[in-house]
């Protein structure tokens, strides 16, 4: 995906919901998108990959198709029907700094907002590459607004405790449409700049707003709850939705999405 003469100075990012691998979707369960997921990740290599709703399986598959990757982000050992946020990278990156937390009143400890169905979490990493630094974030709310306005507030939260000038590239799926309040908690239309305000976040994609949940089906009409937000010394120089197929078999139940960034002088 590299498309200028000097690699160096794109940055590149990829989202997907992996789709929990224990799920019982017949000629879409795991065992037949897995090989899908990785020639999908060989065509379209990047530098940071988020991936949330992974079982521990998937991500072991997935450490070892993705040659030239580490990853952070696996709880070990997992519990049965555990999902994890991770957050893979290459290895011209090191993660210098790392925290993996619940969105809930305990986020040390493994939990789950009262309302929420699944134990939600974030993955949060820093990362160096010569004079190049960055923040990567993963997460993956539930369906109550009220409990993704929490998680929201809670990841900005975590983030005000990491250097502010630095870059950074939010991901993941938030069972949520741009319009949403968690939404405009993430890109500070909720409050009014000034000392002590945290840094905005920008949508990479824009109005309208492609879907990116299709169940299997390919409808690209799907309501866009996944997304790809970022802030700092980088500019978007284009984003995509992945539609592809490998013999009619789609990777997950959403269409990955793509960004690629240029770094600011």
């Amino acid at each position: 995906m590299n498309d200028t003469n000097n690699p160096t100075d794109l940055l590149t990012v990829l989202t997907l919901n992996l789709r929990f691998g224990l799920a019982d979707d017949g000629p879409n369960s795991w065992q037949h998108r897995k090989t899908i997921i990785a020639s999908l990740l060989k065509k379209y290599p990047t530098d940071f990959i988020g991936f949330q709703e992974a079982n521990d399986f998937q991500i072991d598959y997935l450490n070892e198709t993705l040659s030239g990757y580490d990853y952070i982000g696996k709880r070990t050992p997992a519990p049965h029907f555990w999902q994890n946020n991770v957050i893979f990278y290459k290895r011209t990156w090191k993660c210098t700094y790392y925290e993996h937390f619940f969105l809930s009143p305990t986020p040390r400890i493994p939990s789950r907002n009262r309302e929420s169905i699944w134990p939600r979490q974030c993955t949060i990493g820093m990362f160096k590459n010569n004079d190049r630094m960055l923040i990567c974030v993963n997460t993956h709310f539930d369906f109550d607004a009220s409990v993704q306005i929490e998680g929201a507030g809670l990841i900005i939260k975590q983030l005000s405790h990491l250097p502010p000038d630095l870059s950074a590239v939010l991901i993941g799926d938030f069972n949520a449409t741009p319009d949403s309040p968690c939404h405009m908690i993430f890109t500070g239309q909720d409050q009014e700049s000034g000392p002590g305000k945290s840094r905005p976040f920008q949508n990479a994609f824009s109005e309208p707003f492609p879907g990116t949940i299709h169940k299997f089906t390919g409808n690209t009409k799907g309501e866009h709850i996944d997304w790809i937000l970022y802030r700092g010394g980088i500019m978007k120089k284009n984003c995509k939705v992945i539609p592809d197929t490998i013999n009619g078999i789609y990777p997950s139940d959403h269409f990955p999405l793509f960004a690629s960034f240029i770094w600011e002088a």
